[in-house]
């Protein structure tokens, strides 16, 4: 049997794109996603946590990828900089603000496409997976790092940031199934670790089950919140390596 290139593979048909968190890595997903809309092999479905959450939340809602590009690229630490003494530096009222006014619709339900995105219940101890209800509040709760910002309170729990525990953004993914044993799945994987994640942390190996097809791209500038001006370098990389990747073999797991 011939080898397929990615681009083959993502154009046979439907496909969900799964988005890991990693800081603000958003920047390198919003690259990543920017050249599938150039290429016309846009995903089905999203999901994600985190930085994830966030750019597969704006794709979902309506937003196109560039339209995501260039907010990014505006974004300046006072959009969403609001010390308050709590369980977190930053208040998050800011970010909300932000997200409201950017987000072309207010539901999950409402969404272009469908779109899950993870969130940690720290009293639980537990992922929970946000599909349906209000839009902003889920990925806020999903973007919503400990200690930087504070939890955010949503149908009647308090929640935190996706990757905690879902790492790679695969818990809303579509499950393995009698029907569909292998669905079809494109993740981008960020593989720069956080400072409170241990090395070799089993979160950091790329994921392998049937369908996934992983896109994990080495040595991207690292934003930060004092750090931004290495967003636009980190969407540069990453969209080059994308174009790279989509002629390169591809083997699904």
């Amino acid at each position: 049997m011939a080898t397929r290139t990615l681009r083959e593979w993502l154009g046979e048909g439907d496909y969900t794109l799964a988005l890991s968190s990693g800081f603000f890595g958003f920047f390198a997903h919003a690259g990543v996603l920017s050249v599938l809309e150039q290429e016309r092999l846009v995903p089905a479905r999203l999901c994600g946590s985190s930085a994830g959450a966030l750019v597969g939340g704006l794709f979902a809602s309506g937003l196109s990828a560039s339209r995501i590009c260039d907010e990014l690229l505006a974004l300046r630490r006072a959009d969403f900089w609001d010390p308050r003494p709590g369980l977190g530096l930053l208040r998050g009222a800011r970010f909300r603000a932000r997200l409201e006014a950017l987000l072309p619709v207010g539901r999950f339900e409402d969404c272009a496409r469908p779109v899950a995105v993870s969130a940690w219940d720290p009293l639980a101890r537990a992922t929970v997976v946000l599909r349906s209800g209000l839009l902003a509040p889920a990925i806020q709760a999903s973007s919503s790092v400990p200690f930087l910002f504070h939890p955010v309170r949503l149908d009647g729990r308090w929640l935190l940031d996706g990757g905690v525990a879902d790492r790679w953004g695969l818990a809303g993914a579509p499950p393995p199934s009698a029907i569909d044993p292998a669905p079809r799945l494109l993740y981008h994987h960020l593989t720069s670790r956080s400072p409170w994640r241990r090395a070799g942390s089993p979160a950091l190996a790329v994921p392998d089950r049937p369908g996934l097809v992983a896109v994990a791209l080495q040595g991207l500038p690292r934003a930060g919140p004092f750090r931004l001006e290495r967003g636009a370098e980190a969407m540069a990389q990453a969209a080059e390596g994308m174009r790279s990747a989509l002629d390169g073999p591809v083997q699904p797991g």
